[in-house]
């Protein structure tokens, strides 16, 4: 479980570094959207590429950041039954939950997304608004995303696997 437990330890590290990343997507969207409606409403110039940008940068945080969430135990938990398990109850509710439910949803999108983006790579996808962005670069983000998101599943299942032996151990006489 050692060597498990460093890959997960692994992993974490990386999720942060992609969180604190992410972060900074949120001031540049934010400062995006000021010239954007400083540039619209005052001086009445207005750019299809800046609100897409805008768009990819909303995208790109949500897609990316949500392995981190999930890192920070910030995605949407049903507390009022999960607080009351013991450790043990709540590290198996959490691995079933990563099997059966997070990997399989995560690796579907990967797999339905990954194709959507190649095409978009291969024949150069434009915006079809006048002066648009490429669309790859968006459709990329699906596919990274649910991977990511991916990856800090087999943490968050490695973590809970070891509470859970931990837990099991004592309770054996």
């Amino acid at each position: 479980m050692g060597m498990l437990l460093e890959l997960a330890k692994g992993i974490d590290v990386a999720t942060e570094r992609v969180g604190q990343a992410v972060k900074w997507l949120v001031l540049l969207a934010a400062l995006i959207s000021a010239v954007n409606a400083g540039l619209r409403y005052g001086l009445g110039i207005g750019s299809n590429a800046g609100i897409e940008l805008q768009w990819y940068l909303f995208g790109g945080i949500f897609l990316l950041g949500s392995g981190y969430t999930l890192k920070h135990r910030g995605h949407v938990r049903i507390d009022l039954l999960h607080g009351r398990l013991s450790p043990r109850a709540q590290a198996l509710v959490e691995m079933l939950g990563t099997l059966f439910f997070l990997m399989p949803f995560c690796l579907l999108m990967v797999d339905l997304s990954w194709p959507v983006f190649v095409q978009a790579w291969q024949t150069g996808e434009m915006s079809p608004d006048a002066g648009g962005l490429p669309r790859w670069p968006v459709k990329l983000l699906v596919p990274a995303g649910f991977a990511l998101l991916a990856l800090q599943g087999v943490a968050e299942f490695i973590k809970a696997a070891a509470v859970f032996g931990q837990s099991g151990a004592g309770d054996q006489s």
